[in-house]
C-alpha cells in the first residue's frame, strides 16, 4: 500500500450522453468531450461561445459605474493640459496596470508620470506623504491602478490639498468608499458590469477600451501578465485577455518583453500561461520585493533593445537572489517550527523573526502551508518600532481574513481575502494571536481539513491520452489557470514497466506506467516533480493509481504523450524483494524509510548479533523486534534485552528470518496494518545447512553405514567418500548422522559409531532434530529458493487469511 499525499475528488458522474453528443457535433475526441461536460459546457453553442476569441466577446466598457465620469475627467485634463500621476503597486497586476496605463496615456499626449510606493519605506497603496509630493510637483490629478478602494483618509487629504484622485481597482471595497472624483471597480455595489473578476490591469484594460472606442490589441499582452500573475479566474473576459495576449505576446513588438522573454530563456513559440505565472510572473515580482519595482516598468516600457536587456538581466538576478533568500528564511522558519513542534501541536502556525525581509516572507508561508497543510502566518520583526508585519497563507475551510477579523484588537492593521492576508501587529501580541487563531481553528476545522484535495475532472484509461487528443485539449480548454486550471485526470490499475530516479539529488521520480485493454497494452511515462523518495514505497510489482496533468514531451524530435504526476497511491500491500542487497545499502534504505511520516518501522531478528550489522545511529533506534513463541514481535531495546510491545506497524522488514516458518505465518495474521513487506533475509552462519535431504536420500546413507557397520565419529576420509557418492555435504550427513542416532538406529560407543543390528522401526518426523531442520526447510523454501512472485503471493496470503 502507498496512502495518497491528498483527497481525490471526483465530480458526480457525468452525462455520458451530453458527452457523446459534444463528441459529435463538434468533431472532437470523446475524453476533450468529457472535459467541456464536467466544466458545464452541455451544448455545441456553449461550446462554440467558449472558444469564441473575438474582440466583440468584450462587455461594454461604459455598463462600468463611474467609467463615464472617470474618462469626461481624463479628457478634461489632457485637453487643459493639467499634469497626470498614475499611482501605480508593486506586484506583478500593479506594474502591468501601470505600465498599460504609461502607453494609453502616451497614446493620448497626454502630460503625465507614474509613481509606484516602496514596499518597505511606503507599503501598499495611497499614502500622505506622497500625496504631499504630488502636490508640490504640480500634480493636479492622480490616477490610482490596482489601488485606492481603502484609502478613504489619504484621498480626503488629497481633495483638502486641491488634487482630483480617480480610483481605478479591483480588489474588495469596503464599507465606507472613500470621496474620490470617480471610481471604477466591479466589485462595488452599484456598479452593475456583468463580470466582476478582472484584475487591476483588467479595470486599467476597460478605461483604456472606454477612452479609445475600441479594445486596444496592442495592450492585451501587457494585461494578460497581471491577470496571470494576480491569480484571477480565467473565465468570461479574463480568458479572452490571456488567450489574445498569448497570441500577442508570441510576436510581441515590446522590446522589454521579449528581453524578458529571453532572459526568462522563454520559447515564445510555445508560451502558454504557464510561463507567465511561474517564469515571467517571478521575475516581474523580483523587482518589488527587493528592490524598487519602478525599474520593472522602465524595462516594460523601454524602447531601446540595449536598455531593456540590461534591465532584464538585472531583474533575473534579482530573482535568483529571491529565490536564495526564500530558501534561507524558509529553511530558518522551519527550524524554528521543529524546534517548538508547532507543526504538530499548533493547528495555525504563526512564526517569527527578526531581519527577515518583508518581501518574501508571503512566498515563505506559501512553502511552509504546502509542507504541513495547515493555516500559516510569518511575521518580520522590527526591534526599533516593535512592530510585526507579516504574510498569512491559509487552506480551504478556514477564511484566514475572516479569522483576522475575529483578531482585530490584536493588530493594528490587516487585509486580504479568504486565501491570504496581511497583517502589521505589536510584537507584544503575536502569542495572544496564536492563541486565539488555534482556538479558532480548533472549532472551524475537523481532523479531515488538514488533509489537502485535489479536484479531478475525469478518471480515464491510457489508450484514450494520445498527442492529437492532448493537443486538441489545449486548444479547446487553454489557457490555463485560477478558475479554469489544467485538467486533472485520474488513471488507476496501472503497472510499472519501469521507475527510476532524476535530478543532480534524484528528487524526481520517473515511471513508465502501462495498462492493458482489449488485448493491447498501452505505455506512457509519468514525472513527479519532488517525488523521488517515493520510490522506496513503490515496489515495481505493484498496481499503481495516479493524479495528474497531461503534456507533450518533446525531445530530439520524438514527440509524446507525458503525464506530470500531482499524487499516487497504491490500494494493495507490497512486498518488496532486497534479498541480494549489501548490508550498508540496505541500512541506508531502511535510514530513508524512516524519513517518512506517519509510519511504524519493524525490522525483524532472530539474532540480536544482526543489530551490529548497522551503524551506531541506527543501532540506538527502536525498529528491531524478534519474536516469541506465540509469533508476537518483541522489541529489542538498546541494551539488547527484550521488551514486550504493542504497535501497529506499516513497514515490516524481514532482515532475518526465524527457525519455524509458523512464526512467521502468525505474525503476518495478527498485524493487519502491515502495508509493506521488505524481503532481505541475512544469514549470520554461511555454513549452515539448505535444504532437507529426501527421504531416499535417508536410505542410501542409512545403507552405506549399515554395510561399513561402524566407524569413527571424525573420519573425515569415509564422510568425504560418502559425501562424493551421495553429492551431499558432509555436513548435512553429519546432520543425517544425528538423525539416525536420535531415532536409536545407530549409537555411539567411546569414539566409534555403531549401527544397531534391528532397531524398532521410528519415521523420520519423530526425531526432533528432523523436525527442526524440516521446519527450516520450508521457511527456507519461501525466502530463498523461492522466485520474487512466489515469495510475494505466499507474504500476502498469510496477511491476508485472518
Amino acid at each position: 500500500m502507498l496512502q495518497s499525499k491528498s483527497k481525490w475528488k471526483l465530480p458526480e458522474e457525468s452525462n455520458h450522453n451530453l458527452a457523446d453528443q459534444l463528441s459529435s457535433d463538434l468533431a472532437i475526441p470523446l475524453l476533450v468531450a468529457k472535459l467541456l461536460v464536467v466544466r458545464g459546457i452541455h451544448s455545441k453553442k456553449q461550446a462554440e461561445d467558449f472558444l469564441k476569441t473575438e474582440n466583440e466577446m468584450f462587455h461594454d466598457p461604459f455598463l462600468m459605474h463611474g467609467m463615464k465620469e472617470t474618462t469626461t475627467r481624463i479628457k478634461k485634463a489632457i485637453q487643459a493640459g493639467e499634469k497626470l500621476r498614475i499611482y501605480g503597486d508593486y506586484d506583478a497586476d500593479g506594474v502591468s496596470s501601470t505600465t498599460l496605463m504609461y502607453f494609453l496615456l502616451s497614446k493620448l499626449e497626454a502630460d503625465f508620470d507614474y509613481y509606484i510606493p516602496d514596499r518597505f519605506s511606503e507599503g501598499y497603496g495611497l499614502n500622505l506623504e506622497a500625496i504631499q509630493k504630488a502636490k508640490k510637483e504640480g500634480i493636479s490629478l492622480i490616477i490610482t491602478v490596482d489601488n485606492g478602494i481603502s484609502a478613504v483618509d489619504q484621498i480626503r487629504y488629497a481633495n483638502e490639498l486641491g488634487m482630483d484622485v480617480l480610483v481605478t481597482d479591483h480588489h474588495e471595497p469596503p464599507e465606507i468608499l472613500p470621496d474620490s472624483f470617480a471610481i471604477i471597480n466591479p466589485k462595488i455595489p452599484q456598479c452593475q458590469y456583468p463580470y466582476k473578476q478582472l484584475a487591476g490591469v483588467g479595470v486599467a484594460l476597460k478605461l483604456a477600451h472606454a477612452l479609445l472606442g475600441y479594445i486596444p490589441d496592442e495592450f492585451l499582452e501587457i494585461a494578460s501578465i497581471g491577470t496571470v500573475a494576480d491569480l484571477m479566474p480565467l473565465t468570461d473576459e479574463n480568458r479572452l485577455i490571456v488567450k489574445l495576449g498569448i497570441e500577442k505576446m508570441k510576436n510581441t513588438s515590446f522590446v522589454g518583453l521579449r528581453a524578458l522573454l529571453d532572459v526568462a530563456d522563454v520559447d515564445s513559440s510555445n508560451l502558454s500561461s504557464m510561463h507567465i505565472g511561474f517564469t515571467l510572473g517571478p521575475r516581474i515580482n523580483a523587482g518589488g520585493r527587493l528592490q524598487h519595482a519602478e525599474d520593472v516598468v522602465k524595462l516594460l516600457t523601454a524602447s531601446s533593445e540595449d536598455e531593456a536587456q540590461k534591465l532584464a538581466y538585472e531583474l533575473d538576478v534579482l530573482n535568483k537572489q529571491r529565490q536564495s533568500l526564500v530558501n534561507e528564511i524558509t529553511a530558518e522558519a522551519l527550524n524554528k517550527i521543529e524546534e517548538t513542534m508547532e507543526s504538530n501541536s499548533h493547528k495555525v502556525i504563526v512564526v517569527a523573526n527578526e531581519g527577515w525581509n518583508i518581501g518574501v516572507i508571503g512566498i515563505v508561508a506559501s512553502k511552509i502551508l504546502e509542507k504541513y497543510y495547515r493555516p500559516v502566518i510569518v511575521l518580520h520583526i522590527d526591534k526599533e518600532t516593535g512592530l510585526a508585519k507579516g504574510s498569512a497563507r491559509s487552506i480551504a475551510g478556514f477564511n484566514i481574513y475572516s479569522a483576522l477579523s475575529n483578531c482585530e484588537p490584536l493588530l493594528d492593521h490587516f487585509g486580504g481575502h479568504e486565501a491570504a492576508a496581511g497583517l502589521t501587529m505589536q510584537e507584544t501580541n503575536i502569542s495572544l494571536l496564536r492563541n486565539q487563531l488555534n482556538e479558532l481553528a480548533v472549532s472551524w476545522l475537523t481532523e479531515e481539513d488538514y488533509t489537502p484535495e485535489i479536484q479531478a475532472d475525469i478518471e480515464s484509461q491510457l489508450q484514450e491520452i494520445t498527442i492529437p487528443v492532448i493537443e486538441k485539449m489545449e486548444s479547446m480548454l487553454a489557457p490555463y489557470g485560477s478558475g479554469n486550471p489544467s485538467p486533472n485526470l485520474v488513471l488507476k490499475d496501472l503497472r510499472i514497466l519501469q521507475k527510476n530516479r532524476l535530478g543532480k539529488e534524484k528528487q524526481h521520480l520517473k515511471l513508465v506506467l502501462s495498462q492493458v485493454f482489449n488485448e493491447v497494452s498501452c505505455s506512457m511515462e509519468a514525472i513527479g516533480f519532488g517525488k523521488g523518495d517515493l520510490d522506496q514505497y513503490i515496489s515495481t510489482d505493484a498496481k499503481v493509481d495516479v493524479i495528474g496533468e497531461l503534456s507533450i514531451n518533446e525531445w530530439n524530435g520524438m514527440r509524446k504523450p507525458q503525464l506530470f504526476i500531482k499524487d499516487i497511491r497504491i490500494p494493495n500491500r507490497q512486498v518488496f524483494d532486497w534479498r541480494n542487497q549489501q548490508v550498508d545499502k540496505f541500512a541506508k534504505s531502511i535510514q530513508q524509510l524512516k524519513s517518512r511520516e506517519s509510519m511504524q518501522l519493524a525490522i525483524l531478528l532472530d539474532t540480536e548479533d544482526h543489530i551490529r550489522d548497522f551503524d551506531k545511529d541506527m543501532q540506538a533506534a527502536e525498529s528491531f523486534y524478534t519474536l516469541n513463541d506465540d509469533g508476537n514481535l518483541v522489541q529489542l531495546n538498546n541494551n539488547l534485552t527484550k521488551l514486550d510491545t504493542n504497535i501497529q506497524v506499516t513497514d515490516f522488514v524481514v532482515y532475518s528470518i526465524p527457525n519455524h516458518i509458523h512464526l512467521l505465518e502468525s505474525v503476518f495474521r495478527k498485524n493487519q496494518s502491515i502495508q509493506r513487506v521488505y524481503v532481505v533475509h541475512k544469514n549470520k552462519n554461511q555454513n549452515a545447512l539448505k535444504g532437507l535431504p529426501s527421504r531416499e536420500a535417508f536410505k542410501n546413507i542409512y545403507a552405506s553405514l549399515l554395510n561399513k557397520n561402524s566407524w569413527e565419529i571424525n573420519d573425515q576420509l569415509f564422510l568425504g567418500n560418502l559425501s562424493k557418492r551421495s553429492s551431499l555435504s558432509k555436513g548435512m550427513i553429519q546432520f543425517m548422522i544425528g538423525v539416525f542416532e536420535e531415532l536409536s538406529f545407530i549409537q555411539k560407543e567411546g569414539n566409534l559409531y555403531r549401527c544397531i543390528k534391528s532397531p524398532e522401526k521410528s519415521s523420520l518426523e519423530s526425531s526432533n532434530l528432523y523436525k527442526q531442520r524440516w521446519h527450516q526447510s520450508e521457511i527456507e523454501k519461501i525466502f530463498e529458493y523461492s522466485t520474487t512472485y512466489e515469495m510475494t503471493q505466499w507474504i500476502l496470503n498469510q496477511i491476508q487469511t485472518q
